[in-house]
């Protein structure tokens, strides 16, 4: 038997032209010396058979690999050559990135952003006194800022006034925990924060305006937690308005701190408590007492359906008044029933009326107080009774119109404040909105607003509000 020495080389790299070279001089040895096998025995016809096993599954390891490294460079030229993916939005809400804006976002929170432009012009006739420039009541409609004094004595005045500062924007950010829990963060900011120091600007050169705060708060599944619209308040009830807020003697009309709990149609919070009150014979005199030792108390319950929705929120709050050894604590309590009710395809109602006793400060934007001091430093309560009612009519997708009137009344001890605070306050609106494109509204409003105090003087007020206004 012959034997073919085999020199020793190092291993080369699976599938080479190096290692597969043996293999086929082995294959041609076998083809051209087949006369040796008659030679072999059956232990040497066993081993061949081995080999050529071997060999067979060795060339199919080969190619498995070669397949292999092949998919892999296919692969990473599809990468690098590919753009990122865009992240998939849910039916019916827009794209938002899929990672944190901010680095200490929670994992998946989604940011988004809103608000609009508005441009504010108005022409404002008084007939008993003028408007103070740059106050309040010039910019929009205040029925406590209606100038009243010596029934009709004083001249009044006709004033035109624009601005921007009621634009608005907020940002939110929403979470949904791998633990089913949500929580959510509001910020909305307008520009209404005065023009008319030398910080800020005024209307000479720069009409510069201050940032402000209106809603800041944090909601984690049922809870709400931070500054928000009172829950006493009904804000789906109120009107569509050219003017910032429309009928506002009969509006309650809070923003404040709060902590709120709502499951279903049920809500309750408790509320920063602030006691406005007029001095002993003050007369319109508004001061601001101490906080209380108790929070205000809300509670509401809210019916909803394709016809509209119903409310009713009552309130429950200390009122306190603390001025060195003198001070003094009271009870002030309210209920307010509002709603929207549609009617047909094209027109709805909208209303509130609210009663009570001390929550002066909830309603008209503090029009009157929650109490009055008497002689001795007490307490006493001013009782009050409010509300509005409105109808809005769609004539067409881009055009429509609303008609509302408001009044509130106080019951006033006129030996205790004296005859020059509000008895009552009064007004009607008329609107007509136009939307050419969508989002954007170019609007105008006609008001007729009255006060009147207890002595029987009043003041009227006359205006024609316009916007233009594009949310976003």
């Amino acid at each position: 038997m012959n034997f073919i020495s085999v020199r020793t080389r190092t291993a080369a790299p699976a599938g080479s032209p190096a290692r597969r070279r043996p293999l086929a001089a082995a294959v041609l040895v076998a083809l051209a010396l087949p006369g040796l096998a008659y030679g072999q025995t059956a232990k040497e016809k066993e081993l061949e058979a081995r080999v050529a096993q071997l060999e067979a599954m060795v060339q199919q390891l080969v190619a498995q690999q070669q397949q292999q490294q092949s998919q892999i460079a296919e692969v990473k030229t599809a990468q690098v050559a590919a753009p990122a993916a865009a992240p998939v939005a849910a039916a019916g809400k827009p794209g938002i990135q899929s990672t944190p804006i901010t680095p200490g976002a929670n994992p998946g929170t989604r940011f988004s952003y809103g608000g609009f432009i508005k441009l504010d012009g108005s022409v404002t006739r008084t007939n008993d006194g003028d408007i103070a420039d740059g106050s309040v009541g010039r910019l929009f409609y205040v029925p406590k800022a209606i100038p009243v004094g010596g029934g009709g004595s004083k001249e009044g005045g006709t004033d035109t006034d624009m601005g921007a500062n009621f634009s608005r924007f907020w940002f939110a950010a929403d979470t949904d925990l791998d633990s089913g829990d949500k929580l959510k963060a509001y910020l909305e900011f307008d520009l209404f924060g005065g023009g008319s120091t030398a910080f800020t600007g005024n209307e000479i050169a720069t009409n510069t305006y201050a940032l402000t705060l209106r809603q800041a708060y944090v909601t984690w599944n049922n809870w709400l937690a931070g500054q928000a619209w009172s829950n006493f308040q009904d804000t789906a009830a109120l009107p569509d308005t050219v003017d910032f807020l429309g009928p506002t003697e009969g509006t309650v009309f809070v923003r404040q701190a709060q902590l709120r709990y709502t499951k279903g149609p049920w809500s309750f919070s408790i509320e920063n408590p602030e006691t406005v009150y007029t001095p002993f014979r003050g007369n319109m005199a508004q001061v601001a007492g101490d906080d209380g030792t108790a929070p205000d108390l809300t509670a509401r319950y809210t019916a909803k359906g394709d016809w509209g929705h119903f409310g009713v929120g009552v309130l429950a709050r200390q009122l306190k008044y603390q001025n060195g050894t003198a001070n003094d604590s009271n009870t002030g309590y309210g209920v307010s029933v509002s709603g929207k009710l549609n009617v047909g395809k094209n027109d709805d109602l909208r209303y509130m009326v609210t009663a009570g006793s001390g929550i002066g400060r909830y309603v008209g934007l503090a029009l009157n107080n929650d109490a009055v001091l008497d002689a001795s430093g007490d307490l006493e309560n001013i009782d009050l009774i409010s509300g509005f009612v409105g109808w809005r009519h769609v004539f067409s997708p881009k055009l429509r119109t609303n008609l509302f009137y408001s009044r509130a009344e106080y019951d006033n001890d006129t030996a205790l404040t004296g005859l020059g605070i509000t008895r009552s306050a009064q007004s009607a609106h008329l609107n007509l909105i136009y939307s050419p494109l969508p989002k954007l509204d170019v609007g105008a409003e006609l008001i007729w607003g009255k006060r009147e105090l207890e002595n029987g003087d009043s003041g009227e007020l006359n205006r024609l509000q316009t916007h233009v206004k594009y949310s976003f």
